[in-house]
């Protein structure tokens, strides 16, 4: 793929306080970053789930507005918390309050015990769970360009559905899904995705992933080199390591690299991942 590498930043919305997630933005923003990731969970990930944690949409919302040019997005919204029909008016608002700097991320959702503390229904099959990312990424869509739109899956129903307005970006902000299901995950983003982000162990993994993806491309009738690669890797790996693993992952396959914050002091982290490491990576691309 003939494209530039693009290099984004992740701060996970828990523990912080929201002033300092306000200025790790900014910092993204001023330092080049291509793109500010948070996610999305209601409860703290980790050893203390009853960590104070925000919600992602609403922080991408006041990203918008925080920062000047800067792409941003939830790596990723997990499905199942939202209707697709709530979730594609929530980021269409979030792609007007940022003049159109949406990265729609989604994937299939997996964190049971959130969906049992809500006593919301979750799916124990996977398969089902992914069916639901196919119809939801054909819902959303569909919404986001259609005047009316209306569609009969087995698990949504639009009828003659009102979507105004649509999102700046047309035909509507880049898709990006997540998971490493190789049968029917990768599938799904080689229908619906501009970019596919995933995982591997080892580089062989991930470049044997790239490969299964590039079959689902041809499947459904699409250049593979249409479709970005993104992976994340964390600062505590340190910067020397981290750039290591960043170019032996674009060397299977990478496209897309992110870089996660993950120091208990969010400010000092992300500065050095605009000093240390984004120039560095910069210079693999």
């Amino acid at each position: 793929m003939n494209k530039p590498l693009r290099v984004g930043l992740k701060l996970i919305q828990q523990t912080h306080p929201i002033e300092v997630q306000r200025e790790v933005w900014r910092i993204a923003d001023e330092a080049g970053f291509d793109q500010m990731w948070a996610f999305d969970h209601f409860y703290a990930l980790g050893d203390d789930p009853a960590q104070p944690i925000f919600d992602g949409w609403s922080c991408l919302a006041a990203m918008a507005v925080v920062t000047k040019r800067i792409r941003i997005g939830l790596n990723v919204t997990g499905n199942l918390y939202r209707h697709p029909g709530v979730l594609a008016k929530i980021a269409t608002t979030v792609d007007h309050l940022s003049g159109g700097r949406l990265e729609f991320g989604i994937g299939a959702a997996w964190s049971e015990p959130e969906f049992r503390m809500l006593g919301m229904p979750f799916p124990q099959a996977p398969a089902d769970r992914i069916r639901m990312l196919d119809e939801a990424c054909t819902v959303i869509k569909a919404l986001w360009t259609e005047h009316r739109a209306s569609f009969a899956g087995r698990y949504y129903t639009l009828t003659e559905a009102i979507a105004e307005p649509k999102p700046v970006q047309r035909p509507h902000p880049p898709i990006h899904i997540g998971g490493s299901g190789p049968k029917r995950t990768l599938r799904v983003a080689a229908k619906h995705a501009a970019v596919w982000n995933g995982f591997g162990r080892t580089t062989e993994t991930y470049r044997e992933l790239n490969r299964i993806l590039d079959e689902h491309c041809a499947t459904v009738g699409r250049d593979p080199d249409t479709l970005g690669r993104s992976l994340a890797f964390s600062t505590d790996l340190g910067a020397e390591k981290l750039v290591r693993e960043s170019e032996a992952y674009l060397k299977a396959g990478a496209t897309e690299l992110i870089v996660t914050v993950r120091t208990a002091d969010a400010r000092k982290g992300a500065e050095m991942a605009a000093r240390e490491v984004l120039p560095r990576l910069r210079s693999l691309g």
